[in-house]
């Protein structure tokens, strides 16, 4: 049974760290702002704006203890990382979530963040918010940045969209779990790695080839993880590249081909990704996802 955080209410105190790629301190002062402005005090780690001079925000230490401290503070309602990047999968079995799990508190983020939520979701049985970052505050207080006030307020999302040619009509309830493909293909066989059984699995990414996304789509296939879902989503694939003798589709053919042999609902073109585009999703509370000629509706249960 998976276990909801409280949810926040103003006073509470938002924890600002970059448990993997470097983040200018400045990036984040308006995110900052905003957290001040809907009544939270935020806490920032030293690891945003640090002084590192690598592409991490500190080493692994220094990146693993700040994450520790904010998972063990009882004063720390939520914890928003900076960025995500690449480093988490560095120092993620060195994490204690002991103190977490008898005080849970929301983790917030997206891209590399996606280790954590797997991690958490299946070794701590503790719901978190795949959602927007500090960086995504800057493109203004848009209704993607609202979905994450909306969702750290504990109302109930329900996200409405058009239909895409290349959907699958049906109605399919579980548990949300997934987040960037990349990731959750690289954790296949590991201790973070999620069972995605009547499961409504999400992927997006960036900055991959087409063969790259072909790959790893048949990593997932391969492993089991499509073959008994309740329901798939497709998310943004942004800044794709293909190669110059061309893969001959395009990403969304791509999944569409993979995909045409599960009866489940799969809906294209849902807003979150590493664009604009980003609703905040609730890993491991349970969605039901609706499929039909005239729209598509994820609403949370």
């Amino acid at each position: 049974m998976i276990k909801i955080p409280p949810y926040l209410k103003k006073g509470d105190t938002i924890g600002i760290t970059c448990p993997a790629g470097f983040m200018a301190k400045e990036k984040a002062q308006i995110c900052i702002n905003t957290l001040q402005r809907w009544g939270f005090h935020v806490m920032v780690g030293k690891t945003l704006g640090s002084n590192s001079t690598n592409y991490f925000s500190g080493t692994d230490e220094e990146r693993r203890d700040e994450l520790q401290a904010m998972l063990d503070d009882v004063n720390i309602n939520a914890i928003l990382c900076g960025r995500g990047g690449y480093g988490v999968g560095r120092i993620i079995d060195q994490l204690d979530f002991t103190k977490f799990k008898k005080k849970p508190k929301w983790i917030i983020g997206f891209s590399d963040i996606t280790v954590l939520h797997s991690h958490i979701y299946t070794n701590v049985k503790i719901a978190s918010l795949h959602a927007p970052m500090a960086a995504a505050f800057n493109e203004g207080e848009n209704e993607f940045i609202q979905s994450l006030q909306k969702a750290l307020a504990g109302k109930k999302t329900s996200y409405k969209l058009s239909p895409h040619p290349f959907n699958k009509n049906g109605t399919a309830i579980g548990e949300l779990v997934g987040g960037n493909l990349s990731l959750l293909a690289h954790l296949t066989g590991t201790s973070s790695d999620i069972n995605t059984r009547n499961k409504i699995l999400f992927i997006e990414d960036i900055g991959e080839q087409i063969y790259s996304i072909d790959r790893m789509l048949y990593q997932l296939k391969r492993s089991g993880k499509l073959d008994n879902l309740a329901g798939l989503i497709i998310g943004g694939f942004t800044d794709i590249k293909d190669t110059d003798r061309p893969f001959g589709k395009t990403v969304y053919e791509v999944i569409q081909e993979i995909v045409a042999a599960y009866s489940y609902p799969v809906c294209f073109n849902f807003p979150v990704s590493h664009g604009k585009e980003n609703y905040a999703l609730k890993v491991g509370v349970k969605y039901e996802l609706k499929v039909t000629n005239k729209a598509v509706q994820l609403k949370e249960k």
